[in-house]
């Protein structure tokens, strides 16, 4: 029985070409990057037969990073546990990738340590630009931002100054959902948010309660729940448990997220409170899941899905030599499905 023998050449270098073609290495490198103008078309055969016969594949990567040019992208978020911050993962990789771009996704889990780490090995890697979802303050943010790399903030600003922004204004969002509960009849109102401080839950809580004082509701009339945690699930819940132990609950609740939303329905069906019947609620998000899932919340929608384009776009105008700049969407409240 005859045993066929083959030879495996693992990585073939453009010198191991040019050795089997019997031309310089100059010469296959010229031929391998399109330049065949200075060849002949019999050596363009040659060192063509030899690139199948030898099993070469040309290094894009590192001529990428050769030009600085790898069209990788990273993208650093918060808590991917998070619809919101998934959804906002999937339409700028939709986007990169119809612009050529590769992305990576991290999941920093909320912590500067992790976030930090995340930025030093994406620029271990020579990615083009930084995707940055609920970003925290953290030295290597400032380093970062200071040097000037190409950053877009989305949802939180960079907490170490400027810098290109997509978001939309949490401030009005948050006076939307009080005009709808004073719609609603509302004389109370609680507003559940994490404990743990942020621009966007300090914009969406002022701009919630400042509407409300406004239409004159008495400041002793708004009520304050928080809890901490990185599940917004869990800091519904326990907010709203420290409620139920105060044995009260309002007539009407204002939660910064979907996600607190539904913690706060659960402890709500727990306590014997029928929402919307007993409690109105509203909250900030508008997932698209709530019509099929949430009837009994109404939300102000924000449009995740087109921030990937908004992103995109603000990167390529930095790499173009432009000023960073905002994108400002715009939302809309959508109010309960039919139950």
């Amino acid at each position: 029985m005859t045993t066929a023998k083959r030879t495996v050449l693992i990585s073939a270098s453009l010198a191991t070409v040019a050795t089997r073609a019997n031309v310089s290495i100059s010469t296959v490198s010229r031929i391998v990057n399109g330049q065949t103008h200075r060849a002949s078309p019999e050596t363009i055969e040659r060192v063509r037969k030899a690139i199948e016969e030898v099993g070469y594949r040309p290094n894009h990567i590192g001529r990428s990073l050769r030009r600085r040019e790898t069209r990788l992208v990273a993208m650093l978020v918060a808590n991917l546990d998070n619809p919101v911050m998934a959804t906002i993962a999937a339409s700028t990789e939709a986007a990169l990738r119809a612009a050529g771009y590769v992305m990576f996704l991290c999941d920093t889990h909320d912590r500067p340590d992790l976030q930090d780490d995340y930025l030093y090995a994406m620029r271990s890697q020579g990615v083009q630009g930084y995707v940055l979802v609920s970003c925290v303050p953290s030295p290597g943010l400032k380093e970062f931002a200071d040097a000037g790399a190409p950053m877009v903030f989305v949802s939180r600003r960079n907490p170490c100054g400027v810098g290109a922004f997509v978001g939309i204004d949490n401030i009005k969002a948050g006076a939307d959902a009080a005009d709808y509960l004073w719609s609603c009849g509302m004389t109370e109102a609680a507003v559940l948010h994490p404990s743990h401080d942020s621009s966007v839950t300090r914009d969406r809580v002022s701009g919630f309660c400042d509407r409300l004082r406004t239409l004159g509701l008495s400041p002793d009339k708004i009520f304050d729940a928080t809890a901490p945690g990185l599940s917004h699930k869990d800091i519904g819940y326990e907010a709203a448990r420290t409620l139920a132990a105060e044995r009260y609950w309002p007539r009407a609740m204002m939660c910064v997220s979907d996600q607190i939303a539904y913690g706060a329905h659960r402890c709500a069906r727990e306590n014997g409170v029928s929402i919307p019947d007993d409690c109105a609620l509203v909250s900030i998000d508008g997932n698209a899941l709530n019509a099929w899932l949430a009837p009994w919340l109404a939300s102000v929608r924000v449009p995740h899905g087109d921030y990937g384009r908004q992103i995109v776009e603000l990167l390529i105008s930095i790499w173009g030599g432009a000023e960073p700049s905002e994108r400002i969407l715009p939302h809309q409240l959508d109010g309960r499905s039919s139950l």
